[in-house]
């Protein structure tokens, strides 16, 4: 059995246990420590009162609210009313740390920058926008005509103290490790982030040593670290023991180099543990129970990377 098999064995047990007291004594040796966000959509269309007991569980204090197709707790927010769900966070002692809104795309996301602000909101996630499987200087250029044409986005995001952080989605101008260095290091303002997603850069053949490279270089202009992997997919339909192999720990892609990395950039950005299930819009077990002891397992995971030297 090899070292991340075994590490990944020990499962959530291994929380408030001794590896969870080291990743502790560790933080504060150092002054690493992951900051947790919970993903919404990884309990599907569950409404938000179930799922916001659940977030503490998982270490976290943040919520990313999806919409549909992966979710629907952006329509619930509407549905129920804002102060509403301003006061269902107050009596949890939660905030919302990102709207996920690929839905509107990287020039649509104006109307939204103002729930942002009112919900204390600092991040916004969305996919690019451009031609997919450049190389080169053609890559560079195209990156440098959509990151200028986000200028005016980014302004009016920083009127409302938001960052926009792009995924590295498949089949996309922003898919690829070149990409999102030309993305930070062309920006026209520093409120434009990556959200960083290895199961899209696992596709393109980058392994783990070269994610960890591509950490380092990135720093902390990564707004969201997904702790994702590709394992057997996300969408065909898959007996739930594959498909549960993108999450951190289960599947053959080993964290211990990344995990390294982002703590030798002291790392600042949210992480997520995370997956899709086949269909979207299903929790990825069948309760929000379940759902959380998965996610805690993989944190189990991470933490124990964490602590290794």
């Amino acid at each position: 059995m090899n070292r991340r098999s075994f590490i990944s064995r020990l499962g959530v047990a291994s929380l408030g246990g001794a590896v969870s007291r080291a990743y502790l004594n560790a933080a504060s040796k150092d002054g690493f420590r992951f900051r947790y966000m919970l993903a919404s959509s990884m309990y599907g269309e569950l409404p938000l009162d179930v799922i916001l007991p659940e977030v503490q569980k998982t270490g976290a204090s943040f919520v990313d609210i999806w919409p549909r197709v992966h979710g629907n707790q952006r329509e619930q927010m509407d549905l129920l009313g804002h102060s509403v769900v301003a006061d269902m966070l107050a009596k949890r002692g939660l905030q919302i740390g990102c709207l996920t809104r690929y839905d509107l795309g990287p020039f649509g996301l104006r109307p939204e920058m103002a729930v942002a602000k009112r919900f204390a909101c600092r991040l916004m996630v969305c996919g690019g926008s451009g031609p997919a499987g450049l190389k080169g200087s053609d890559l560079k250029g195209a990156v440098q005509t959509f990151v200028e044409k986000m200028r005016p986005e980014l302004e009016h995001a920083a009127e409302h103290e938001v960052s926009i952080a792009i995924e590295n989605h498949g089949n996309n101008l922003i898919d690829s490790a070149d990409s999102l260095k030309w993305l930070i290091d062309l920006r026209p303002l520093p409120n434009l982030k990556v959200a960083l997603a290895p199961y899209h850069l696992e596709r393109l053949d980058l392994d783990e040593r070269g994610l960890a490279d591509l950490i380092g270089a990135l720093g902390n202009e990564i707004g969201v670290f997904y702790a994702w992997q590709y394992g057997m997919g996300c969408h065909k339909k898959l007996p739930k023991e594959q498909e549960l192999l993108q999450m951190a720990g289960r599947g053959d892609f080993d964290f211990t180099a990344p995990v390294r990395a982002l703590r030798r950039i002291n790392y600042e950005g949210f992480t997520e543990l995370f997956m899709h299930p086949v269909p979207r819009g299903i929790p990825i077990l069948p309760t929000a129970g379940e759902t959380t002891a998965e996610i805690n397992r993989s944190r189990s995971y991470l933490e124990q990377l964490a602590v290794v030297d």
